[in-house]
């Protein structure tokens, strides 16, 4: 089966999910599964400014572009990589979104992004928050140490696991959202609130979400289910 990001069936993410651009951002670095399996096997990879000094550490290698306003990349690594690097000083964007920007602009149609997450929540919460406005640009998904973030609209089925914990999170409040294959229903059908459709639970190996809005979907691995167990309460 075809692995694409942006296609109405979504897999897992593995060494084999075919992406035109790895993107490594300044959060924690990706220290295990399959995040760190994308970013070993990855043949170009575009660092967000300061994930550069890291990825040239760990690596040994430089990254095919660095990205952003360059003020947290160190001295030795703008030099050393001074031919790649692509300062972007626009206050009014993160590097984030400056390096999605820049993989688009250079063909490319699948993004994976990666060290999204972890050090300032700040900055988790608006990466995590910016997915929907990348996939009106390419197909994008967010791999962290513990799982995958999907955006999407509209209906659209994942590929799962019986036990499989999973989140909703609707962007637009109101949004009316039904699903199948999740063991917990939904305190309502339109939701006004991010929490709503949190800490549910696939019941086999697909579970399908239609939503009239914006939405981001969470899967964490089968080694994190035991940190991501349901909220206690649900019926």
């Amino acid at each position: 089966m075809e692995k694409r990001i942006g296609d109405k069936h979504v897999t897992l993410p593995d060494i084999t999910l075919p992406t035109t651009a790895v993107i490594l951002a300044d959060g924690l670095y990706p220290m295990s599964g399959p995040a760190a399996e994308i970013l070993r096997s990855a043949p170009r990879v575009v660092c967000c400014d300061g994930a550069a000094n890291r990825f040239v550490v760990r690596r040994m290698r430089r990254p095919e572009a660095i990205v952003g306003d360059c003020d947290s990349l160190s001295a030795w690594v703008r030099h050393l990589c001074r031919e790649v690097v692509h300062q972007d000083d626009d206050q009014l964007t993160n590097d984030l979104t400056k390096a999605v920007g820049y993989c688009v602009g250079q063909g490319a149609t699948d993004i994976v992004i990666l060290g999204a997450t972890g050090r300032r929540e700040d900055h988790t919460l608006g990466n995590i928050s910016l997915l929907c406005d990348y996939a009106r640009r390419a197909n994008v998904a967010m791999v962290t140490d513990n799982g995958v973030f999907i955006p999407m609209t509209g209906r659209r089925s994942f590929e799962s696991f019986a036990g499989q914990q999973a989140s909703i999170f609707v962007l637009n409040p109101g949004s009316r959202v039904v699903y199948e294959g999740l063991k917990y229903p939904l305190p309502e059908e339109r939701l006004r609130s991010w929490w709503q459709g949190t800490l549910n639970e696939s019941l086999g190996e697909v579970f399908t979400i239609e939503c009239d809005g914006d939405a981001i979907v969470f899967r964490a691995f089968e080694g994190a289910a035991a940190r991501c167990r349901p909220r206690r309460g649900r019926k």
